[in-house]
């Protein structure tokens, strides 16, 4: 079975919009993976198809409607996580990419003005998530983010499999920079030691690289990468 992305949103025909062109639009024609984009307001039971209301509370906007959403989620439930897309979500990592591609798929909510109903959240065990400390329109420019960071994982995306693992992130530290030719270009040339032939010398120069760069960077990052790497180095081992 394809790896399975149903959208929740007010604006299906955003989609498959980028997703439907280079690698991931690829694999979705190869079936890959697969996309639903299911319209929130088709569940509206009113003859307006009202799908927001007033926060109780008071404050300026509107919010989606708890027992709207809910019966949208329901429509196209069947186990795959449930993922809102917001900024006041956990940020999304390429960890968390990588267990969602491992999975079925995944329902996306994309909310809309004040957001949704915290109620329909709750009820579906969703997963709330943020691609930024910024703030968007509405949540389908996220969830076309997380769907391209997931499904270029899938198996069979990538022309070659090996390229993910020496990315940002995949083992805790930012890219190194890369070259290619001509070996001098406006009075810049290419490292010497990527010229050089010695692989070892390369791999330490790349290595180096990526960690003064997420030294400078992402010093969150760096962080964690040394607290994971001493915790790694003075773990006992278990008694035989």
């Amino acid at each position: 079975m394809s790896w399975r992305a149903s959208i929740l949103t007010l604006f299906p025909a955003m989609f498959p919009g980028p997703l439907g062109t280079a690698l991931a639009g690829r694999a979705l024609e190869a079936g890959i993976w697969s996309l639903d984009a299911v319209d929130i307001r088709g569940f509206a039971t009113d003859r307006h198809r009202s799908v927001d209301d007033t926060p109780f509370g008071g404050g300026a906007g509107m919010v989606l409607r708890a027992d709207v959403v809910s019966a949208a989620i329901a429509s196209v439930a069947d186990g795959r996580p449930v993922l809102v897309a917001t900024p006041r979500g956990v940020p999304l990592s390429q960890a968390r990419v990588r267990e969602l591609a491992a999975g079925p798929g995944a329902i996306v909510i994309c909310g809309r003005y004040e957001g949704i109903d915290q109620r329909a959240i709750e009820a579906a065990g969703a997963e709330e998530i943020s691609i930024g400390d910024y703030v968007l329109s509405g949540g389908e420019l996220a969830a076309m983010v997380m769907l391209d960071a997931i499904v270029r994982l899938l198996p069979g995306t990538m022309g070659c499999a090996d390229s993910a693992d020496e990315e940002s992130f995949s083992a805790g530290l930012l890219e190194y920079p890369h070259y290619t030719r001509p070996a001098e270009w406006q009075g810049r040339a290419v490292p010497p030691v990527l010229l050089s032939g010695d692989h070892a010398a390369i791999a330490a120069w790349r290595r180096g690289q990526a960690e003064d760069i997420t030294k400078t960077r992402r010093p969150d990052l760096w962080a964690a990468h040394i607290a994971t790497s001493v915790g790694a180095v003075v773990r006992p081992r278990p008694a035989p």
